[in-house]
Order: C-alpha cells, then structure tokens, then sequence
C-alpha cells in the first residue's frame, strides 16, 4: 500500500477565488467575520429581549449600552464614531427610538445634545447583563477561560478594523 501524504488542511474561505496564494488567511478571517457578525447580532438582540425590551435591532442594543457606558453622556458624533457608524442619521434614528422607549434621553448643551440612558435604560442594562453573566460568561468559562486569547483576537480586530477602514478610504478613490 502506498504511503499518502499529509495535505494540508484546506482553508476555510467565504469565496476561494479572492483567497488566491496572497494571505488566503484574510480570506478565512473574512470568512469567519460573517457567521460571528450575525450570531452576535441575534445573541444581542435576544438577550435585550430577555432582559425586557423586544423590537430592538443590534445597533439600538449597541447605541443603548454606549449611552449607559461609564455613566456619561454623549453627543450624537461620540456615539457614531466609537460604533464606527458612517452615517449619523442611522444612529440618530436609533436615539429616538430608544427615546420612544424611554431608554435614552437628551440634554441640549449649546448645539449639541448629550444622550444618556435612563434610569430605565439603566436597570435594562444591568439586567442584559446578569443574562449575559449567565448565558456567555459562564460558557465561556467552561471552555478554559481563554482571556489572553479572547484579548489578542480583540486587539488583531481592532488593527485589522484600521486596515479595513483604509482599504475602503483606498477604494472610494478608484
């Protein structure tokens, strides 16, 4: 019988043709970027819903957390820019729905408006948050706690979500 020969283990790409001999691990990362980004968009959304507040998209879950984060306002530009969220007027539109809902609310100083949740908003975020305790930390947990993992993948995103920005700067130009 004759001896075969390991083959590498094919990569795991969203489309081969873009993954070619060049970096065809991009194509993997890239690849592995769009079942995260709708898993993570559900997982948000769900666990708002369990916390009890249903009807809300991703980005209002997003928009509410950062409006509640360290207990500071924000302006309309911070929320955008720290979501990465090019157009204002999508994030404005998901401040007035969570407005609607008495999650956020608004203070004019000067021109600007400073959003901030609510004490209701406030109490739906704390309860996100034990859910979450429950639901992902502690799964997370039972796999081995991989925090310098969970860390580094972070920090490889956020490099990568430069270069990606870039790129797009890049290619608005051609």
């Amino acid at each position: 019988m004759a001896k075969r020969k390991d083959k590498p283990a094919p990569k795991i790409v969203s489309s081969a043709h873009l993954a070619g001999n060049r970096v065809a691990e991009l194509s993997e990362f890239e690849f592995a970027l769009t079942p995260i980004f709708h898993a993570y968009g559900r997982w948000i959304v769900r666990c708002a819903a369990a916390a009890g507040q249903g009807d809300l998209s991703p980005l209002d879950v997003l928009i509410l957390h950062h409006a509640n984060h360290r207990d500071r306002a924000k302006t309309l530009a911070d929320l955008a820019l720290v979501l990465n969220v090019e157009d204002d007027h999508v994030v404005n539109y998901g401040l007035k729905k969570l407005k609607r809902l008495g999650l956020v609310s608004g203070v004019k100083q000067g021109k600007e408006v400073h959003w901030g949740a609510t004490q209701k908003g406030r109490a739906l975020c704390d309860r996100y948050r034990a859910i979450r305790e429950t639901c992902l930390v502690d799964a997370v947990a039972r796999i081995g706690e991989p925090h310098d993992a969970i860390a580094q993948v972070a920090a490889l995103m956020r490099a990568l979500s430069g270069l990606y920005d870039q790129a797009s700067r890049s290619a608005a130009t051609l």
